[in-house]
């Protein structure tokens, strides 16, 4: 059965979770959420003073890692259709001190309002999945980003070797949905909805072949942490 990504379901799901997303992502992931995005700005590091687009943003978490990889000297925004998450993100840009660099507008991924050839750096974590249309999601990042620019996907992916795999699915398939809907109590069983819609989503070379097909070049991943997450770097 395919999971249900309709935007009105999916902004909804997000929304009734928004409160403890943060204490969620970090609890559940041990803390490990926070190096893979300090890997994806090392791996794909702002090049120059051209600014940065994070888009599926949620509360800005890979937004104020790239202001910090760029020394608050690169412009970021962060976007996403999901208000109440935004909300929390000003919050934390706030406290971060970076309100003059970074900015959140809420958008959607299928439909940015960014003019074409934008943007050195197009980024999404954990994000992709949850746009109904993958392509239409990647067209979107691709047009935004400017010529020579980069488009970088972080994604959770599975672990391929043993016992490692065993561990992971039955962490992520038993244990993490039920923590995360014990603390994190919605309607929309958002912490049931994760595995699933990983499980539906492409990964390795088939998601680098429709980064192909959405015109990107010198498409290369990177496994973190054994294979939890993956980071797909194209360049436009």
């Amino acid at each position: 059965m395919s999971v249900d990504k309709s935007p009105t379901r999916v902004r909804r799901m997000f929304g009734e979770i928004a409160g403890r997303y943060d204490l969620l992502n970090h609890l559940l992931s041990l803390g490990i959420d926070r190096r893979w995005r300090r890997q994806t700005t090392r791996l794909v590091p702002p090049e120059g003073s051209g600014p940065v687009l994070d888009v599926c943003t949620g509360t800005g978490d890979l937004a104020l890692a790239y202001w910090r990889a760029g020394r608050g000297q690169v412009k970021v925004v962060g976007t996403d259709f999901c208000r109440p998450m935004l909300v929390i993100g000003h919050e934390k840009i706030e406290r971060a001190g970076a309100s003059e660099s970074v900015s959140l507008v809420e958008a959607d991924t299928r439909k940015l309002p960014f003019a074409n050839d934008r943007f050195q750096i197009v980024s999404v974590a954990f994000g992709l999945r949850n746009v109904d249309n993958t392509d239409h999601g990647l067209a979107e990042m691709v047009r935004v980003c400017r010529p020579g620019g980069r488009v970088a996907v972080l994604e959770f992916s599975t672990p391929q070797r043993w016992p490692f795999r065993t561990i992971y699915h039955w962490y992520f398939k038993r244990i993490l949905p039920r923590v995360g809907q014990l603390l994190a109590k919605n309607r929309q069983s958002a912490y049931n909805y994760l595995p699933r819609s990983v499980s539906q989503f492409p990964e390795g070379e088939a998601l680098a072949e429709r980064m192909r097909r959405a015109r990107l070049k010198q498409i290369e991943y990177h496994q973190l942490t054994f294979g939890v997450a993956t980071l797909y770097v194209g360049k436009k």
